[in-house]
Formats: structure tokens, sequence, C-alpha cells
């Protein structure tokens, strides 16, 4: 039996989304943020594999096909975006500074860790594109030289975390500004912390919806600098 699933093609496709839809079910049930669709999914996707036997390559010969829907995933994101163009043309610098804020925050604090911690210069530069898309943050990790499969990890947790703890942050920082918000999760959570900004409303999501593919851009270009000092 375990060689058959092992074997079909469509096998990580059905075990991905199954583990998703059971997320969904549960974070519905008991509607609390640590409850993640996403970590749910992770959660049930590696106790099947361990139990079952089955290696990551087999699982990932149909779970790859899902991986072709991230990048036009993302750019869909820009239609709530254009519905909230007149709040971008209005708070233009003020957005601008917030998502490069973010962006060197991200990296400057994995920066102090890995000086702290003494971690490789392999480690570091795996890190460095945490808070960005997976997509562009694979890119970027595999052009620095680090692990880019510890990589995706991170920028999965970081976006699995960023998720459940945005409305507390919030909250306890009496932050209201919806754009501020928005820029915010966007920044440093990517497009898994962008599903909660949407949650909130839809000018928060549109903020960090701009934000995903700015903070991916500027993380490209300084990328390589920050890669220098440690």
């Amino acid at each position: 039996m375990n060689n058959f699933l092992s074997n079909s093609v469509f096998f990580g496709v059905f075990l991905s989304l199954t583990g998703y839809g059971i997320g969904l079910f549960i974070k519905k049930k008991l509607n609390l943020a640590l409850f993640n669709p996403l970590l749910i999914a992770i959660i049930i996707v590696i106790a099947v594999l361990k139990v079952t036997g089955i290696s990551y390559n087999n699982y990932n010969e149909g779970a790859k096909y899902i991986s072709y829907l991230l990048t036009p995933a993302t750019v869909c994101l820009s239609i709530p975006l254009y519905r909230q163009i007149a709040i971008l043309k209005k708070d233009f610098k003020a957005i601008a500074v917030g998502i490069i804020s973010g962006v060197l925050s991200s990296m400057g604090s994995v920066l102090a860790m890995s000086i702290i911690f003494g971690l490789t210069h392999e480690q570091y530069v795996t890190l460095l594109p945490k808070s960005i898309t997976t997509a562009i943050g694979m890119g970027v990790s595999e052009e620095l030289g680090g692990i880019v499969t510890i990589t995706v990890a991170i920028i999965i947790i970081t976006g699995v975390i960023g998720n459940i703890i945005a409305s507390p942050v919030c909250k306890l920082f009496h932050i209201t500004e919806p754009v501020a918000i928005g820029i915010g999760i966007g920044s440093s959570a990517h497009a898994v912390g962008t599903t909660k900004a949407f949650e909130i409303g839809e000018t928060e999501g549109a903020m960090s919806s701009l934000s995903i593919a700015v903070s991916g851009l500027v993380t490209v270009i300084i990328a390589s600098v920050f890669a220098g000092f440690y």
C-alpha cells in the first residue's frame, strides 16, 4: 500500500490539500489564531510521511505541482492593491519608508542573531530572506550560497508566526492605522501573513500585498550587501 501511495503522482497533491482542508475545518471550529491551517497541514504531512515511511522526494513528486501556483497567486494580490490605488498615491512616501524599514529590520535582526549565536556564513545567508515570499526567497538563498530547503522552511515558519501574532501585536502597541497594519504584516510575514491582513480589512490586505512585492524587490537588491557583513 505504501509503495502504491509513494508511486502515485497525485499523492503529494492529495495529502497537501487534505491536510490544509483539515486545518481550515479546525480553524473554523475553534476560531483561534494558533490553529493556523498551513501550520496544521504541515504537521499532518510530516506525521503521515513519518508513519507511512514515504520519502519526501516521493511526496514532492506530486506536491511540487502546487508550487507552480505560488507565483501567479502572488501576482493576483495586485488586484486588491489596484482597488486601493488612491491610498497608495496619497501615502506613497510613508509606505515606501515603511516597507524599506521593514526589510532592513528583518535582515538586521538576522545579522544580529547570527553574530550572537555564532552561525556560519552559509547559515546566515540561508536566513536572510526569511521575511519575503517563497518564490523570491528561494532564488535569493540559492544566489547567496544558502541552503534553499531550510530557507523555504524558515520562510513558512516566519509567515505562520506572523499570521498568529499579527493581531495581538497590533493590539498590544495600539496600532490602528490600516496602512500601517498592512505594511507591517506584509513586510514581515509575506503571503501567509497577508491572509491575516485581509481578515482584518481590505485596506490592510492591499497594503500587505504591496509589501510582498516591494519587500521582495528590495531584498533582492540589498541582500548581497548584507551577505558581505558577516
